[in-house]
């Protein structure tokens, strides 16, 4: 039975991986987060402080991080301290201990904010946010480290996730679908890629129990999908009539900019979010695991949206 180290294991991730695994592996679950919370099925919860006291792991996965600030409020020092700094933590402590596999929960931002086409692993990594670039060091630290040749590392280059318990730009869309408004950025045409959050169990728990070679792994569904297909899935999912508004894409970008001053709800970074083109490339991901991913882009959207009604009624 393989013991599993999870950091920032009651975060969103976090939490979803813990059901996925109990539900489908026989893996012994521990974790490591900033208290000692309490998680159905976890054995034991251990804070930062006690680092040192772990002992008998097989298998780290780093989630603990700083998540991107869609609000612009939070200081540079921040992202560094945390997204680097805790995975240096860890990672040195690694190194020593007896456990042979190493994951870093990293991003596609760390490589870029903005994608042409495909983004593959082969793009040279050119971040522009405080986020992706104290992410891309920690990738970069992650990879000086001479390890000992029992052991490996996996860099997770995740898109957007989604799932149950998801608090991001998909919660916002459904929110105003359910309420029955319209969508009013229909005249932006763009396609995204998507991660469903059980197929990003899935590949972990393919990564930890198969033999797979240590590198850097774009993680996403296999096919992208444009934010006015999303709106229909939602609408279906909320029994709403989908209600796509055509206004100039000019005039969307004006508000937006208003927004940057004054803080309104859009503001031109989450105006970019919700409409830009973000095609993540999966192909290497897919030559290492030889099996299809459980859930299309469809498919997952789908359950998260039925995880939103539940919560919601």
């Amino acid at each position: 039975m393989k013991s599993i180290l999870i950091t920032g294991i009651s975060g969103f991730v976090g939490t979803n991986l813990v059901k996925y695994f109990v539900e489908n592996s026989d893996y012994k679950i521990y974790g490591l987060d900033i208290n000692n919370p309490k998680i159905d099925n976890v054995d034991k919860i251990w804070n930062w402080s006690e680092l040192d006291l772990i002992k008998d792991i097989d298998v780290v996965i780093h989630l603990a991080g700083k998540a991107h600030d869609l609000k612009n409020s939070s200081d540079d020092k921040a992202y560094f301290d945390i997204n680097y700094g805790l995975t240096k933590t860890i990672f040195d402590w690694y190194k020593k201990s007896n456990a042979t596999k190493f994951f870093l929960m990293s991003s596609v931002k760390a490589v870029a904010d903005v994608v042409n086409g495909e983004l593959t692993e082969d793009v040279v990594p050119n971040p522009i946010t405080a986020y992706g670039k104290s992410k891309i060091m920690a990738e970069e630290y992650i990879q000086s480290v001479e390890l000992p040749d029992d052991k490996g590392f996996y860099i997770f280059r995740p898109c957007m996730i989604h799932g149950p318990g998801n608090k991001g730009n998909l919660n916002l869309l459904y929110s105003l679908v359910s309420k029955g408004l319209p969508w009013p950025l229909a005249s932006f045409d763009n396609k995204r890629s998507f991660l469903s959050v059980q197929n990003l169990a899935f590949v972990f728990s393919s990564f930890i129990d198969g033999n797979i070679k240590s590198g850097i792994y774009n993680i996403s569904d296999n096919e992208p999908i444009s934010t006015n297909k999303l709106i229909e899935i939602i609408s279906e999912g909320v029994g709403k009539r989908c209600k796509l508004w055509h206004i100039s894409t000019a005039f969307i970008k004006f508000v937006a900019k208003i927004g940057d001053a004054i803080r309104l709800p859009l503001n031109s970074e989450r105006l970019q979010k919700l409409t830009e083109n973000y095609v993540v490339s999966n192909n290497k991901l897919k030559s290492v695991l030889f099996t299809e991913l459980p859930l299309s882009s469809t498919s997952g959207l789908k359950l998260t949206v039925q995880s939103f009604s539940k919560k919601n009624n």
